[in-house]
């Protein structure tokens, strides 16, 4: 089966920059970019009154100076906490991003962008749906759309219902037997899988469907090397210090 030619670039940024910044930040995206990356994946979900904003995990307290869900806090209780702080003195005072303001940074330099739709518990069809709606407005009339990709297939499906037309992604830790099948009945452009359940001959069968192969975390220079030779479209990588930039604005 034939499939589009991918438009993204062949490596992107994991929540920004890695460690090297706080994740999930403006910061984490601008430290990125200066490393050469031209593609980025990020965390999406939403606050209490709906605002789609920058965050991993359900709760605030490992990556800001909030506690607890975050789902529970509005978008100006949100805006107020550090989401610098823990990771390094140089960069307390960082705030959490909305998905209005990356927008804004990606769109100005060229910068193609994986969302990550990271739903707090319960709400995956909501944010699914919420997220895709944002996405399509803040990038209306972008040449590069946005790359939506989920665990949730609740999630991607309300994003496909609401906005077909923005390309999806299949996220798993371990390739699931109807790969075949979820990613068809998502009407996914491609399979993101973690790198250690990649091999040349799955690549190969995944690019026989017409779908595209995305691999995350991968930091060690070699093993990216060895994925790209393997074929597949897009490598999410934490060590943007150590993969060259050259590589990093290179496309697929």
């Amino acid at each position: 089966m034939s499939r589009p030619r991918w438009p993204y670039p062949r490596y992107a940024a994991h929540r920004g920059a890695g460690k090297r910044a706080p994740e999930n930040t403006l910061a984490a995206l601008k430290l990125g970019y200066a490393y050469g990356y031209r593609m980025v994946e990020i965390d999406v979900k939403l606050s209490a009154d709906g605002v789609s904003f920058l965050l991993h995990d359900s709760t605030l307290q490992r990556t800001t100076s909030g506690y607890g869900r975050a789902d529970a806090r509005v978008w100006r209780e949100l805006a107020l906490l550090d989401a610098g702080g823990w990771h390094s003195a140089a960069h307390a005072g960082e705030p959490l991003p909305t998905l209005a303001a990356v927008a804004s940074f990606c769109r100005a330099n060229d910068v193609a962008i994986n969302i990550e739709i990271k739903p707090s518990p319960g709400r995956e069809r909501e944010t699914g749906a919420a997220v895709a709606l944002d996405a399509a407005t803040l990038w209306q009339g972008a040449a590069s759309l946005p790359l939506l990709s989920s665990f949730s297939d609740v999630a991607l499906a309300a994003a496909a219902e609401t906005v077909p037309e923005l390309p999806r992604a299949l996220l798993c830790e371990r390739l699931p037997a109807n790969w075949r099948e979820r990613c068809d009945a998502l009407g996914c452009a491609a399979l993101d899988l973690k790198h250690t359940a990649l091999k040349a001959q799955l690549v190969d069968a995944v690019h026989a469907q017409g779908l595209a192969v995305l691999a995350w975390t991968v930091n060690d220079p070699d093993r990216a090397a060895r994925l790209v030779e393997w074929g597949v479209d897009t490598v999410i990588t934490d060590a943007v210090d150590k993969i060259a930039p050259a590589r990093a604005r290179g496309t697929g």
